[in-house]
């Protein structure tokens, strides 16, 4: 497995590979790396209390109105293709939303509507640089949810036309795309002790 984090590889093998590996991935330009598991320099930690706990109320805020208006909303394990001519990517973000038709047996996503990322000390940086590079260059995308680990704060990229829009919570609500409801920061930081 660490060999792959090493050497370049094709999109091909690495969808072949994943199925078998005991370890998160992604897939990055022909380069894999492990999120969680394995110890390399690209292994991330395993997520914390106050990250998992911040997934599930946003996932609980959200999961029956995306099922009620026709849409999937996932937790983690769903990854997302990003193929443009200059590079072709997996992620597996926190959340990811799709209206559009899935298959049950789907391993990842081409075309999401929404994806969110909470924010932790490994992965902050690349949240908001590379992945939003990434996510916002998907067609389908409508909006990109960073939520902290650290503070009460939230930010929302919203597609408006060709730009971007941003806006910025630490209390109230995000209106979220897609699904066009509120999504409260007391909901999102619900047991959370900060």
């Amino acid at each position: 497995m660490s060999d792959l984090a090493l050497r370049k590889i094709s999109e091909e093998e690495y969808l072949r590979t994943e199925e078998l590996s005991p370890y998160r991935r992604e897939y990055i330009d022909g380069f894999v790396s492990a999120l969680h598991g394995e110890d390399t320099p690209n292994a991330q930690a395993g997520a914390t209390s106050r990250h998992g706990l911040i997934c599930m109320n946003i996932g609980s805020a959200l999961h029956r109105i995306a099922l009620r208006q026709g849409c999937r909303l996932y937790q983690s394990d769903m990854r997302v293709r990003i193929s443009q001519p200059r590079f072709t990517r997996y992620y597996s973000p926190d959340l990811v939303l799709t209206c559009d038709p899935v298959d049950d047996d789907a391993t990842f996503l081409a075309s999401p509507c929404l994806v969110a990322e909470v924010l932790s000390p490994s992965t902050r940086d690349l949240d908001r640089r590379e992945k939003l590079f990434a996510y916002t260059a998907l067609p389908s995308v409508q909006g990109y949810l960073l939520v902290d680990t650290a503070t009460r704060a939230a930010r929302l990229y919203v597609r408006n036309g060709e730009a971007w829009d941003e806006q910025y919570a630490e209390e109230g609500e995000l209106r979220l795309p897609c699904l066009d409801v509120p999504l409260v920061l007391s909901d999102i930081y619900e047991g959370i002790n900060l």
